[in-house]
């Protein structure tokens, strides 16, 4: 049987409900979302003269969800346009209309008995062959399946996205012993490939993996601080980032999570465990004191922290007062942030005679142990549980990368001597002489299967530039960017700046790869795996000339820019840009002038050079004026006044889009553009775009005259940047800075509606960016940001 995803439907309209449906409709997926009817009337519905049977009654739930979706931050929606793809009922009057949907997901509270009932009133209205989930984060769910009949059950798994949605990336798969395994796998792949998920397949075991391990690694966190007299500050000062995991480390994830919420994940493997396993998941007392007293973490104001007068306090887990937060200050802390790549400093800190050696390794060792123990019984390998923690619980390395790091020999010589008892898997694998649970064949990454080494499975759209480099090598590279055969005619630019950051080596490696693309490849791409695409020019560099008085310096990189920009723009052979994350300034205009956009459905662009007092000056004023300008129907009356003002707005207020879909709404993208859900696949289908236009037969752009708005649009553009001065909403500064975008946006004092050329309104740009760069007050402003990292208002 043939799948497809046409229309879907969530039951429960909760936090995690209402989340799922979010990003069904982001990714264009129209999602019926449904919950139980109101028990009564709310005292506002009577003063509304509403009755149980008014739909906004019965629809309460769904109602107050969509009502939630916008409000909540992170945002679940990417644009508010999703929510046309979102329609809400109930389960009473509406769940026939689950007949016309592809696949049900339920999010129904967690009790087992309140999910068989409702999958038995869904098997009797489903049509064969619909695909059903349950979305729990531990129920069995072959016991939920019981009762149902066989295409139900044949159709039926379990699929825990992890909260919110839109953004974490473990999708846990979990097939029951009936599921069509072709359902596993057409699931899989759609998860990846649509849903832009990393999936893992689990086994129906309590909490599955990322939880079972992740909690298991918690709970022994907070049994060590309690046991060892660490304070909960001075633990997260060493679980978060410096040991590769998020800047929330253990109990700021906790506060997030919900207190609440942790006890009852638990307590799911708490009962359905015995013996020393059993002990670690009884959750200790003071959590349940803290429960108790609704100190439930970020949703009740107080959990393990609180904020009191903008301080940050932690709670002292002998008297339940806060206290300021302490920090572990140890010799091989700062030994750790000396030492380079994370696998030696994590080395560096478990094996420490300090502190926080101690702690760290009584954390480690037992999680170690614990993840080896569940390796076959929770999922099929390593991969699966290193994958499930990484993607899960953020990660940046999973338990086996993590014992490979420390050394799996010297480790488990300490365990044994300690009198910890070593699963016999990993002693099997010692016994043979094989050292690591992963290692390289013919440069793939390969893992200690229980016999011997076997090639990590890769999906084909998954790109890895920095394993693909030691494979293949580079085509030229200097100290901020390379160039790279991605093989089938395309090359791919690279950015490896500091923060991606735009200087002239990345100039010279763009007019480089253009005309090396231009001799010998069929596309180029634009694209690199950093933490952000670009956060845009090099302000250090350009405040240091600048404060320098080296004008006639800064005169030079901005005319080398805007020429790399314009050589993007008339490159002989098609140019992909690939976006991600934050994509500002320079980063912007070097996606504007590009043949095509591949954006990350996470894509955070935006010219923000106003925040800097500054202009853009790298094209990006004239750039995003013409790409507003191609959005628009041929045959269409254009209003130049309209678009030059919503272009000036777009840069004077320094938007920046919080999607890449808002990307598109914010005229950085076009109806044309493509976006990318699962960003491990961004460069392939960067790379597909480049060969398909290619393949079209690609006819490069030509340089047009440009029609501006002139004096009388200057005049218009102004307007709302003397109100707001007036009103003191804007400072002398920002005026004149407005002025000076204004006037290049305007195209200078012509007549409305002339003809100008590109060149003409470079050189505007150039040169109102150079008298800012100039001025004292937009040095200063550039100072702060170098140093506090935030605009300054002067």
């Amino acid at each position: 049987m043939t799948y497809k995803i046409q229309k879907a439907a969530v039951l429960g309209s909760g936090v995690m409900g209402s989340g799922i449906a979010a990003h069904l409709a982001n990714i264009g997926i129209p999602t019926l979302l449904l919950d139980i009817v109101p028990k009564e009337l709310s005292k506002e519905e009577e003063a509304k003269e509403l009755t149980t049977d008014s739909p906004a009654f019965r629809n309460r739930f769904t109602l107050s969800a969509l009502q939630k979706l916008q409000k909540q931050k992170p945002a679940p929606l990417t644009s508010k346009k999703s929510l046309d793809l979102l329609t809400i009922g109930n389960l009473e009057d509406d769940l026939d209309k689950l007949k016309d949907v592809d696949w049900i997901i339920e999010v129904v509270v967690e009790n087992l008995e309140v999910k068989k009932s409702l999958f038995e009133r869904v098997d009797a209205v489903r049509k064969e062959g619909t695909i059903i989930s349950s979305n729990t984060s531990g129920i069995s769910v072959n016991a939920m399946a019981e009762g149902r009949s066989e295409d139900f059950k044949k159709h039926f798994l379990g699929t825990h996205f992890f909260n919110p949605p839109r953004y974490l990336k473990l999708l846990e798969i979990i097939p029951t012993e009936h599921t069509d395994p072709a359902v596993v796998q057409f699931v899989k792949i759609f998860a990846e490939d649509t849903l832009g998920k990393g999936v893992v397949i689990g086994k129906d075991t309590p909490n599955f993996v990322a939880n079972r391990i992740g909690t298991y690694g918690l709970l022994v966190t907070l049994r060590e601080m309690i046991e060892r007299g660490f304070t909960v500050g001075e633990v997260d000062s060493v679980t978060g980032p410096l040991i590769g995991r998020p800047k929330s480390a253990t109990f700021r994830t906790l506060d997030v999570v919900g207190l609440d919420t942790f006890l009852h994940v638990a307590k799911t493997v708490y009962d359905q465990t015995t013996g020393e396993e059993q002990k670690v998941f009884d959750v200790p007392e003071v959590m349940k004191k803290m429960v108790e007293n609704g100190w439930l973490g970020a949703k009740s104001g107080q959990g393990f922290f609180v904020k009191r007068d903008k301080e940050i306090y932690e709670i002292d887990i002998d008297t339940l007062e806060y206290v300021p937060v302490k920090k572990l200050k140890t010799p091989s802390i700062e030994m750790a942030k000396q030492t380079k790549g994370l696998s030696n400093k994590v080395k560096t800190l478990v094996y420490a005679k300090d502190r926080t050696g101690e702690l760290l390794w009584n954390i480690f060792a037992p999680t170690l142990i614990y993840s080896a123990e569940l390796n076959g019984v929770i999922a099929d390998n390593i991969v699966e549980i290193d994958n499930a923690l990484k993607w899960g619980f953020g990660w940046s390395q999973g338990p086996f990368e993590m014992w490979d790091a420390i050394g799996v020999k010297q480790s488990v010589e300490r365990m044994e001597q300690e009198g910890r008892e070593v699963p016999s898997f990993v002693k099997e694998m010692l016994s043979k002489g094989i050292e690591s649970f992963y290692t390289e064949i013919d440069g793939d990454v390969a893992f200690y299967n229980g016999s011997e080494y076997e090639k990590v499975p890769v999906n084909e759209k998954v790109i890895d530039l920095k394993r693909y480099k030691k494979k293949h090598g580079v085509i030229k590279s200097n100290s901020g960017a390379s160039l790279i055969d991605l093989g089938d005619g395309i090359a791919l630019l690279e950015f490896h700046s500091k923060s991606n950051a735009i200087g002239l080596d990345i100039v010279q490696m763009i007019n480089y790869a253009i005309d090396e693309v231009e001799a010998n490849y069929k596309g180029l791409v634009i694209g690199n795996q950093g933490k952000n695409f670009c956060v845009g020019a090099n302000l250090g560099m350009i405040l240091m000339e600048a404060q320098d008085d080296n004008i006639f310096e800064l005169d030079f990189v901005i005319r080398s820019f805007q020429k790399a920009m314009r050589k993007i723009k008339y490159s002989k052979k098609p140019v992909v840009a690939a976006p991600f994350g934050m994509t500002l300034g320079g980063g912007a205009e070097v996606c504007l002038p590009a043949t095509h956009i591949q954006a990350s459905a996470e894509t955070y662009m935006g010219l923000v050079e106003v925040g800097v007092g500054l202009i853009p000056g790298g094209g990006g004023n004239i750039a995003l004026y013409e790409k507003f300008l191609k959005g628009l129907p041929n045959g269409v009356e254009i209003d130049y006044q309209a678009i030059a003002t919503k272009v000036f707005e777009t840069i004077a207020m320094a938007k920046v889009s919080t999607s890449g879909e808002e990307a598109r709404d914010n005229n950085f993208l076009s109806f044309a553009d493509g976006i990318s859900v699962n960003p491990d696949h961004l460069l392939y289908d960067a790379k597909q775009a480049a060969l398909a236009i290619y393949e079209a037969g690609y006819v490069p752009s030509v340089p047009k005259k440009v029609k501006v708005v002139g004096a009388p649009g200057y005049a218009t553009l102004l307007l709302g940047a003397q109100g707001m001065y007036q009103s003191g909403y804007i400072s002398d500064h920002d005026l004149k800075i407005a002025k000076k975008l204004a006037y290049v946006i305007a195209g200078g004092l012509v007549p409305y509606g002339t003809e100008v050329t590109e060149d003409y309104l470079l050189n505007l740009e150039r040169e109102a960016f150079l008298q800012l760069v100039a001025d004292p007050k937009s040095q200063a402003r550039m100072q702060h940001m170098l140093v506090k990292g935030k605009p300054l208002r002067n």
